[in-house]
């Protein structure tokens, strides 16, 4: 199953029509947003093709950033796909939502995972084959939602998904390893406020996940859990790294054995060396070969 690897928008609406997110880069008219604050589209374009236009009856990618994540580094996987000419949407979940609204069981992320699936409507995409690109814990969380979103809301259950990536991800609840991810988010703001911060989350983490664990796991599945057993089977592709100091490479391998135990067409690359989010940073082209060759199989096996 495991394949390991080297080691070491202005879509264009018509004006009024668009529901898109407050402030992001889509062109409806001013008070017609409705998707999540902060979400992108991003029309495609095919490689060295004189239409001007986004490529009609290509697929849309929808990718999922860690926590933290600037778009202008989302942006650079957005090239991936809108040079095959693939629409694509590019959001990430605020970072207070992922290390403190979710960890307290407070489900924040249900809202911008159904209005990300709202602006495929919008847009009218809805009937081309949609692929998610899933990066960390941070984006696996919000994916969590839209899977329930798409088995659960209509019209979103008619949405036809091709496959799912899954970059550096997920796992499973790791105080040490979300520790250094909310370090990493923190960085630049002030030492006092950082280290509060830092403090508030892991005596949060401690009670709620370890102490009262046993009443809490009833309260609010983990992200983990809940995809373990995910009703979705389309195929997912799992890139990680044994060198992940936020994930570790056991739970990617765990979660991918499950899912291809219940039926799941599954895919594993394990990239040796690289670290957490970086597969791309290190290894460009294996990196998009794998993405490229994943969404073209995906999208040929999906039924039209």
């Amino acid at each position: 199953m495991a394949a390991r690897g080297p080691k070491g928008a202005a879509l264009g609406p018509e004006p009024g029509h668009a529901r898109g997110p407050k402030g992001a880069a889509l062109g409806p008219e001013p008070g017609h947003a409705r998707g999540p604050k902060g979400a992108a589209v991003e029309p495609g374009h095919a490689r060295g093709s004189a239409d001007t236009g986004p490529a009609q009856g290509q697929p849309v990618v929808i990718l999922l950033g860690w926590a933290g994540c600037q778009d202008k580094y989302l942006a650079k996987y957005s090239a991936i796909y809108s040079q095959k000419g693939c629409t694509v949407i590019r959001y990430t979940a605020p970072w207070r939502m992922i290390f403190f609204s979710e960890t307290f069981g407070i489900r924040s992320l249900q809202t911008p995972a159904r209005r990300l699936l709202e602006l495929l409507f919008d847009y009218s995409v809805e009937n081309r084959p949609v692929l998610f690109h899933v990066f960390s814990n941070g984006g696996v969380m919000l994916y969590r939602y839209i899977v329930e979103a798409l088995h659960t809301h209509e019209p979103f259950q008619n949405l036809r998904v091709a496959g799912t990536i899954f970059d550096s991800a997920p796992g499973r609840r790791n105080l040490r390893g979300a520790l250094r991810a909310l370090a990493t988010v923190l960085a630049s703001m002030n030492v006092l406020l950082k280290y509060f911060l830092l403090f508030t989350f892991a005596s949060a983490a401690v009670v709620l996940r370890i102490l009262l664990y046993p009443l809490t796991r009833f309260m609010h599945e983990s992200h983990y859990d809940a995809l373990l057993k995910a009703p979705s089977r389309w195929p997912e592709l799992y890139l990680y790294s044994q060198a992940d100091l936020i994930i570790k490479a056991s739970e990617v391998q765990l979660m991918a054995s499950a899912r291809q135990q219940l039926g799941v067409p599954v895919k594993a690359v394990d990239f040796s060396d690289s670290a957490h989010v970086s597969h791309m940073r290190v290894y460009p082209t294996y990196y998009r070969s794998l993405c490229t060759t994943f969404l073209s199989d995906c999208v040929g096996a999906s039924p039209p």
